[in-house]
C-alpha cells in the first residue's frame, strides 16, 4: 500500500484537505477542475440557484455521464465478443478450404 499524501482541493469555493494516494492526484484535481467548471457553467444556465442546487446538478451530470460510459464500455465488450467469434469463423473456414 502506497503512502498517502497531503492535498488541498477547492470545490464551490470550499477548501478541502484530503489525504489521497500520490498516483491518484492528478485525477483528482482534474475531477476538481471539473466540477468547478460545470459548476460555473450552471450558474450561467441557470441563474438564482445557490451553491447546494449547482452541486446536486453537478451530482446529477456526473451520474449520467457514468451511466453512459457504463453503457459504452459494455457495448464495446459486446462488439469485441463479436469480433472474436466472426474471426474464429474466418480462421475455421480458412482450415476448411485449405
Amino acid at each position: 500500500m502506497s503512502e498517502l499524501i497531503p492535498v488541498n482541493i477547492v470545490v464551490a469555493d470550499r477548501n478541502y484537505r484530503l489525504k489521497i494516494e500520490a498516483e491518484d492526484e492528478e485525477m483528482v484535481r482534474k475531477t476538481a477542475q471539473t466540477i468547478n467548471e460545470k459548476i460555473a457553467q450552471f450558474k450561467t444556465d441557470f441563474a438564482g440557484k445557490d451553491t447546494q442546487d449547482y452541486l446536486a446538478m453537478v451530482l446529477l451530470w456526473f451520474a449520467t455521464e457514468q451511466k453512459d460510459n457504463a453503457k459504452l464500455a459494455l457495448l464495446a465488450d459486446e462488439t469485441a465478443k463479436q469480433i472474436k467469434e466472426l474471426a474464429q469463423s474466418i480462421d475455421k473456414a480458412l482450415e476448411d478450404h485449405p
